[in-house]
Formats: structure tokens, C-alpha cells, sequence
């Protein structure tokens, strides 16, 4: 379930479409004088790791400094440059601080298997029925880990992650009944996902599916561990 907003469509097609094909167009490596959404993100997660420095969007000396004590702090070459590297490494360890902690994948799965079998209920966040993000929901709230209650809420949650990349745990994305992340899955490994069908509840369905194969969105890691 999600809202019928199109400042929510905006932000999830921002963030979960638009931001990593920016990221695969903007400059390797940025140097002082630059400005743009990259230096914006290093500098608030620079902060979120404990080197202060603002977060104007622009590559000023203090973010320079800020940089090269980043670099030195994690053994990389100390250049002040944020290349791929620095900023991939300031990106992880931010989340690593973020993320959700304490909690494996494997737990989550675990936890989203047993409710196979409850009824799909539009609006539904019980064991009574669930809708796809209310399910989702409720299963990280087991574990003590607070989610959004929406789909295209949750699909801004962690940091993005590549289809070839998945670990259980992951949140998987679909397009189905309106554009951006409509349906929301848990991915439990070897290509299947955990997800309340409106057809059949809470059952275990396959990447490899054509109507998912052709619906998929993308995914976020909640889990830091």
C-alpha cells in the first residue's frame, strides 16, 4: 500500500531510480570548488560518522579538510579528493552508525516465514491480515527495528543495493498497481521473497517470476550487521 502523493512519487523516483544513474554520471573525482547532490550526501554522512563539516552542497576547504581526515582515519590515501573510494567508504560507514543493528537477515526471514499463509487485508498491519507494506512492517517490528508504514516510505529507508547483490533481509521493490515502489517483498535468498499477495497473503514468491521479473523496482538494505 502506499499514499497517492506526487511529492512521494517524486522522492522515490529520485532517490531509487534517478540518483543512481546520476551517481554512475557524476564526476569520478570531485576537488574543491565542486557543488552538487554527491558532495552534499559526503558531507551529511561526514557528520554522521563525527567529522563535523557543513553541508552547503559545495566543496569548500572545510570539507576538503574534513575529507583528508576521513581518509587518514581509514587508512586511505590522503588526496582531500572525494573519489569513488572515499565517498563508497564514507557511505558504509555512515551506514554502519544508521543501520539497523543487532539483527541478522536470516532472523528476518525466519520471522517472515511463519506468518505464511495469513490473509491479504488492504490497510492490514496485524497477524489478522496484511498488505504487502504492513507485513513488511510488522516483521522488522518483531526484532525491535521501526520501519515506515508505507511502500514508498520504506523504499527510502538504507542504502540502495544492486539486483546481484541481494542478502537476505534485503527490501525488494515492485511497480504494479501505480508507478514507483507500489508492493513491497523481503528477500530470503536464492532469488525468492517474502510479500503479502492480494491474491494468496503472505507467501514465498521468485524473483524469476515473470510478473515480478518484469515489476521489479530495486532494493534497500535496512540491516547493518
Amino acid at each position: 500500500m502506499r499514499r497517492n502523493s506526487w511529492m512521494a512519487l517524486f522522492l522515490t523516483v529520485f532517490f531509487f531510480v534517478l540518483l543512481p544513474v546520476f551517481a554512475e554520471a557524476a564526476p569520478a573525482v570531485l576537488k574543491l570548488g565542486d557543488k552538487g547532490w554527491k558532495v552534499k550526501v559526503a558531507q551529511q554522512k561526514l557528520n554522521i560518522v563525527g567529522i563535523k563539516t557543513e553541508t552547503s552542497g559545495s566543496f569548500s576547504q572545510e570539507t576538503e579538510k574534513a575529507v583528508r581526515e576521513f581518509q587518514k582515519k581509514h587508512k586511505l590515501k590522503i588526496t582531500g579528493l572525494l573519489d569513488d573510494r572515499t565517498y563508497q567508504r564514507i557511505i558504509n560507514e555512515a551506514f554502519a552508525r544508521e543501520g539497523i543493528r543487532g539483527v541478522k537477515g536470516s532472523d528476518i526471514v525466519r520471522t517472515a516465514s511463519r506468518l505464511e499463509g495469513i490473509p491479504y487485508r488492504f490497510g492490514g498491519i496485524t497477524a489478522k491480515g496484511f498488505d504487502c507494506s504492513g507485513y513488511v512492517q510488522y516483521v522488522f517490528a518483531r526484532h525491535k527495528a521501526k520501519l515506515p508504514r508505507l511502500a514508498d516510505e520504506q523504499c527510502l529507508e538504507g542504502i540502495f543495493v544492486l539486483r546481484k547483490n541481494l542478502q537476505a533481509g534485503d527490501l525488494v521493490f515492485f511497480t504494479t498497481y501505480e508507478p514507483g515502489a507500489s508492493h513491497v517483498g523481503i528477500y530470503a535468498g536464492g532469488g525468492k521473497f517474502w510479500h503479502a499477495s492480494s491474491s494468496r497473503g503472505v507467501m514465498l514468491s521468485s524473483l524469476s517470476e515473470d510478473y515480478w521479473r518484469t515489476r521489479y523496482y530495486g532494493a534497500r538494505r535496512l540491516l547493518a550487521d
